[in-house]
């Protein structure tokens, strides 16, 4: 490839990218402007500048550190354990009918099962600390990993399978080195519902049963009508939720980079 080529390319990459994003620019400028223009009360919807000023003074003040780490913390716990349990659940329960047949329909039960109702039941069991928000997160989030992490392993081609079996490999070499890269695509867009619900549950959480927290942070803003800095803590979950998004699939992109 030429210089000029590559040059052209690389621009036409990074408009591609801008391009991608103008929709959030968009939706930027119409918050702003509904807002001075009187179109949306300021107390339902305050101008985005202010809403920007309120995050600096904020963050200059510590608070959104202060219980955006223990958010993150939250998160971050609930999430890798529910990865951690979800797959090796999931896999082998595509992998082993007996496993599906014992632990497949309880699986299977509680997945439609409302993550949200379970918020009273963990702040009665667990109280209002770090402990109710991880098992709440680790419980939502771990039936996403299953069922995709049992749907790719159950899409592996028998083939494969057959193949290795006639080669003398064992059912755990079958099981790690044929199942596991079979159902790692399924797995992996499992794992990036459960990063989008971790945050749905996180703030739900603490909006309801915490003492600190983005959550908490939210709800207590919003009763005592500083709204400018509730829609601060908002953006700042949003963007929190935005970036791990992206994150997430930066990765993917490297893990599954030997598709193809």
């Amino acid at each position: 490839m030429s210089a000029q080529s590559f040059t052209t390319a690389t621009v036409s990459l990074r408009q591609t990218r801008l391009f991608r994003y103008l929709p959030l620019l968009l939706l930027a400028l119409a918050w702003e402007a509904s807002s001075r223009l009187a179109l949306i009360s300021e107390h339902a919807l305050p101008p985005l500048s202010q809403v920007l000023v309120a995050w600096f003074r904020l963050a200059a003040g510590g608070d959104l550190f202060m219980h955006g780490a223990n958010s993150l913390y939250r998160t971050g716990a609930g999430l890798l354990l529910a990865i951690a349990v979800g797959s090796v659940v999931g896999i082998l329960i595509g992998w082993s009918r007996t496993l599906d047949v014992i632990i497949g329909p309880l699986v299977r039960m509680l997945y439609p099962m409302p993550k949200s109702a379970l918020i009273p039941i963990m702040a009665l069991w667990l109280g209002f600390g770090d402990g109710s928000k991880i098992v709440l997160i680790f419980l939502g989030c771990m039936l996403p990993v299953a069922i995709s992490g049992y749907n790719g392993a159950r899409g592996t081609e028998e083939t494969l399978v057959w193949s290795a079996k006639s080669l003398g490999a064992s059912q755990f070499a079958i099981l790690i080195d044929v199942v596991l890269p079979s159902a790692l695509p399924e797995l992996l867009s499992g794992i990036r519902i459960a990063l989008a619900t971790s945050f749905i549950l996180l703030v739900s959480s603490e909006f309801i049963a915490a003492r600190k927290g983005l959550g908490y942070m939210i709800g207590v803003l919003g009763e005592g009508g500083v709204y400018d800095a509730m829609f601060a803590a908002v953006l700042t979950v949003a963007l929190l939720g935005f970036i791990a998004d992206r994150l997430y699939l930066l990765l993917m992109r490297r893990v599954l980079r030997w598709q193809g």
